[in-house]
């Protein structure tokens, strides 16, 4: 089981290196004008998007396999489960709005993806805190 964890734990802070960086990506494609430059962030982005999805695969899998296969219990784990979810979702947003910069649609401002690039940042104080202090 510890080894699991351990796993769990790597591939969870690779997959955030990912949530953490591609909105940083998005805040520096959405004030570029020049057409050279944006054709590079979007293939970053793109790249990057393609390595952090199977991390995220994995650290999801692998913390369902330790709750399932070992049976931790508590309300604590539903929340954890709960914003584990709002952060797939997140991937995915990302996805789209990846997508949407490379067909050349984003609508949004460098100051909306500052804000949006904070959003896994307080998911994981929150899980952290979770996991450590299991309040209930």
């Amino acid at each position: 089981m510890l080894t699991l964890k351990a796993l769990h734990i790597i591939f969870v802070v690779s997959w955030f290196a990912g949530l953490f960086y591609l909105p940083r990506l998005f805040v520096n494609h959405a004030m570029v004008d020049d057409i050279a430059t944006r054709e590079r962030l979007a293939m970053m982005e793109l790249k990057l998007y393609r390595f952090m999805t199977p991390l995220g695969i994995l650290a999801v899998g692998l913390g369902l396999w330790l709750w399932f296969g070992y049976g931790f219990a508590g309300g604590w784990l539903h929340v954890k489960t709960l914003l584990v979810l709002v952060l797939v979702g997140y991937h995915l947003y990302c996805g789209r709005l990846m997508r949407d910069f490379a067909a050349g649609r984003n609508a949004r401002s460098h100051v909306w993806y500052r804000v949006f690039n904070e959003v896994p940042v307080l998911i994981l104080f929150v899980v952290v805190f979770l996991v450590v202090l299991k309040p209930f």
